[in-house]
């Protein structure tokens, strides 16, 4: 049975807004979203760099020259 989401509370400290209560699968659901849009920041940083790619048979040929 869903629960009904319960509205942000802000805790005022002097009368200014110091701090905020939220439903935990909100709070859940926001850190989530964060963690998505960090790795997707991370991928297009990744995919902004041409990759360094060589054929796994001139890798092996210079891994034989070493051994």
């Amino acid at each position: 049975m869903p629960t009904k989401r319960l509205k942000p509370q802000i805790v005022l400290r002097n009368g200014k807004p110091s701090a905020v209560i939220l439903d935990i699968d909100y709070y859940r659901e926001l850190l989530e979203r964060v963690e998505d849009a960090e790795d997707l920041r991370e991928l297009e940083e990744i995919r902004s760099h041409p990759l360094d790619l060589r054929k796994w048979d001139d890798y092996l040929r210079e891994r034989a020259d070493r051994v």
